[in-house]
């Protein structure tokens, strides 16, 4: 049973569209939305979209069987299989429908949380496993599907996103590129500069920033005194804010900003706002700085409930939709497990290699330290015999 179906269903509402929410207070900031936590469709005048019952299954698809792969990598790390996850847990919505308004032409500059993403383009999902657990710096080849491998140093990818937008545009192709990046992130000197370069040169560049209210223990508010996509005007190129746990609105949101880079006219800067569901990454205790409530009113937002309730009321999927995806998880689930186990150990030594081209006093030191600590197990292993 995959982890999205055991959620309780919501009574049958009225297949008729409602008008958007009433517009906020010009204080308050504007939000795209088209679809409502409660699964109801809306209207908006600049951003709509018009999908056949096939794609939206399909999105829904996409967003439950990124969820599953998920909860089973960080399982594995928690049996110890693998050194790290970062889980996208709550973000499903962003990432798939941003995914899908992807060209196969377009390039995809990720973070380390883009599993969503790297499934739209067509990454096999084991291969995102073997840098977490060691083997391998980035386990598929960039050019195969236009994604690059994961970045871990923060904030990096955006200059690397708008860089090889410069050069696309040089070339004259019509492509686009987009470069995702966290909330944390935002307050990163990487990424102004990049916003400085691409706004100048009028890069194809969408900067999609999930903005999943945490950097690591730091709340938003604590690093801007403005929602973040109004920092796109400062730079000269505009700025939207999408509801992040709405995967119609953010798919016509990243499509719009796309077709607008290939057009010749510039950056768009798309903040996804949305929750992290769990923790930053599984090294990290989020009960210790946020509180279960903030969890709770997000889990009603739960993207992929919300387009259940829709795709049941507008009767677009039946019973045996669902069950028959229970078991394409269950298989897609058994498949990542059976890879992760057999993946060879990590080279526990590797990791002072390739440091210096030449010996290095210091490193060989370390590497006797850390060689004698390993063997010390052995050595208390043969003791216990």
């Amino acid at each position: 049973m995959t982890v999205e179906s055991t959620a309780a269903r919501k009574p049958r509402r009225s297949s008729k569209r409602v008008s958007a929410a009433k517009k906020p207070a010009s204080s308050e900031p504007q939000l795209v939305q088209l679809l409502t936590p409660e699964g109801e469709r809306v209207e908006h005048p600049d951003y709509d979209i018009d999908l056949s019952p096939e794609e939206l299954r399909g999105l829904y698809r996409d967003m439950v069987l990124t969820r599953r792969f998920d909860a089973e990598a960080t399982a594995l790390q928690r049996q110890g299989e693998l050194g790290l996850w970062a889980s996208l847990l709550g973000q499903e919505a962003a990432q798939i429908g941003s995914g899908r308004a992807l060209r196969d032409d377009d390039y995809v500059f990720p973070t380390y949380r883009e599993h969503g993403v790297a499934w739209c383009r067509g990454v096999d999902p084991t291969n995102l496993l073997g840098m977490f657990r060691g083997v391998n710096h980035g386990g598929w080849d960039p050019n195969s599907n236009n994604f690059h491998l994961y970045t871990i140093v923060i904030g990096s990818q955006t200059l690397h996103a708008t860089g090889y937008a410069m050069g696309v545009a040089k070339d004259g192709a019509d492509s686009a590129v987009i470069a995702y990046f966290g909330d944390g992130a935002s307050s990163q000197g990487d990424v102004a500069e990049s916003f400085t370069f691409s706004a100048v040169y009028n890069a194809p560049v969408v900067f999609f920033c999930q903005n999943n209210q945490w950097a690591i223990s730091e709340p938003t508010e604590r690093q801007t005194r403005v929602p973040l996509y109004q920092r796109a005007q400062g730079f000269g190129f505009p700025g939207v804010r999408v509801d992040g746990n709405d995967v119609l609105a953010c798919l016509a949101v990243t499509r719009s900003a796309l077709e607008r880079a290939r057009r010749g006219e510039g950056p768009t800067l798309v903040e996804a706002f949305t929750y992290r569901m769990g923790a930053h990454t599984t090294s990290d205790d989020p009960t210790k700085y946020r509180h279960d409530d903030e969890r709770q009113a997000w889990e009603a937002k739960d993207p992929i409930l919300r387009l259940r309730t829709y795709l049941e009321n507008q009767g677009l999927a039946d019973e045996a939709f669902f069950t028959e995806l229970d078991k394409e998880s269950d298989v897609l689930a058994k498949r990542v497990r059976e890879a992760v186990r057999a993946m060879p150990d990590p080279d526990h030594m590797a990791i002072f290699d390739n440091v210096y081209a030449d010996g290095h006093a210091l490193v060989d030191e370390e590497r006797a330290q850390f060689a004698a600590y390993q063997a010390s197990f052995a050595d208390a292993s043969e003791e216990g015999k």
